[in-house]
């Protein structure tokens, strides 16, 4: 592991000099060599961190990645309101995240103040074999506005995606969130999602993990004033031997403000699944309601989930709970069917179907849901 990612710091070190020096802006180039000098220090994440116990990614390390551009069109020129997100951006976090902001090709979307946006705002990545992409979004809600935003990533064989998407909800702004990813089984990501809620604001995401052989999405949400709401909720699909890891951090320092995750998983074969999802509720938080709840579906005996939601609370006046569950189909269940006719693999696929399509029946464009169902049922093998 030292050996590899010494190579390949030693790769990117060539790649980063050739990025820095088309680099014109100086507060970006100030940014760009403190994130590359902490992945320098850093390097990949390893098993010895607590945060990274149960995910190796060795193998991300010892490929030799021609760093790529993004689509032409992603790009954005940069104003005050982007860098200073940038700067507050968490590069210090892991190895990943800092070499995200090192070669970030970055794009801003903003929704004007009080402009309901009806159809959806979207960008995608497909990245081509042998390549790393490192796209870094900033999208800003002004205060009143509403608009849904998709993030698809889908990439074939063998790329590696590190991926950043910094968003700001202002006051009374609502804004909807689907990140697909669904990139090829022989590929390699990394995400980080950083949200900022204002007053009375509202964000919905759904997340949903289908592709890579490891993948890692790691979301932060922060409530900075009273009243906001957060619905964070996802899947994740593991087969063959996948390995998903989700890290949620939601935090609530202020009064008043909802927060309600539920994630899904259903694992097969010999996929690995973790989950570590954390609340704060900090001591000035009174009337916080936070939920929380992992569910996971094992369709064999080989499949493994570590799973450790947590809540640390420091004030009395709050509603909170969380919860996990690892287990398999209900033999309750599973005979219903059997004795209404149903054979035995069509009613286990029936019921796998039923677990996964509650979070995937949250997302509102049809097009998206429609194929998320699709590749669900091609995975099961079976039609409805």
């Amino acid at each position: 592991m030292v050996l590899s990612t010494a190579v390949l710091e030693t790769q990117f070190t060539e790649s980063f000099k050739e990025k820095i020096a088309g680099e014109k802006d100086a507060g970006m180039r100030r940014l760009r060599e403190e994130a590359f000098a902490v992945f320098t220090e850093k390097g990949f994440p390893s098993q010895k961190e607590e945060e990274w116990k149960y995910t190796n990614v060795a193998p991300v390390a010892k490929e030799a990645w021609k760093i790529a551009a993004m689509p032409a069109g992603f790009s954005s020129e940069l104003d005050e309101d982007a860098v200073r997100l940038l700067q507050k951006f968490d590069l210090e976090r892991n190895g990943f995240t800092a070499l995200n902001l090192a070669f970030a090709e970055v794009a801003v979307i903003r929704i004007p103040k009080d402009t309901i946006i009806e159809e959806p705002i979207s960008f995608s990545l497909k990245g081509e074999s042998g390549n790393a992409y490192f796209p870094h979004t900033i999208v800003i809600a002004e205060a009143g506005s509403k608009a849904t935003l998709v993030g698809v990533y889908d990439s074939g064989d063998n790329v590696f995606t590190n991926a950043a998407v910094q968003i700001v909800v202002e006051d009374n702004a609502n804004l909807t969130h689907y990140r697909v990813q669904k990139d090829a089984q022989t590929s390699y990501h990394y995400g980080v999602t950083e949200v900022e809620l204002g007053r009375g604001s509202v964000y919905n995401s759904t997340n949903i993990n289908l592709g890579a052989e490891i993948s890692r999405h790691d979301i932060d949400v922060k409530f900075n004033a009273t009243g906001a709401e957060a619905w964070v909720d996802g899947l994740y699909m593991l087969n063959e031997s996948q390995h998903h890891d989700t890290h949620s951090s939601i935090d609530h320092a202020v009064p008043n403000c909802v927060s309600h995750q539920t994630y899904k998983g259903v694992l097969n074969d010999h996929s690995h699944a973790v989950f570590n999802g954390k609340v704060f509720v900090r001591l000035d938080a009174s009337g916080t309601d936070a939920y929380q709840q992992n569910k996971n579906l094992l369709l064999s005996n080989d499949a493994r989930v570590d799973t450790k939601p947590q809540l640390e609370i420091f004030n009395d006046d709050v509603k909170c709970a969380h919860g996990a569950t690892v287990g398999q189909l209900e033999d309750e269940e599973l005979f219903y069917l059997l004795t209404r006719g149903l054979p035995e693999n069509l009613a286990r696929n029936l019921l796998t179907y039923g677990f996964a399509e509650e979070i995937i029946n949250k997302i509102g464009v049809e097009s998206i849901k429609n194929e998320l169902d699709e590749i669900v049922l091609n995975r099961l093998g079976t039609e409805i």
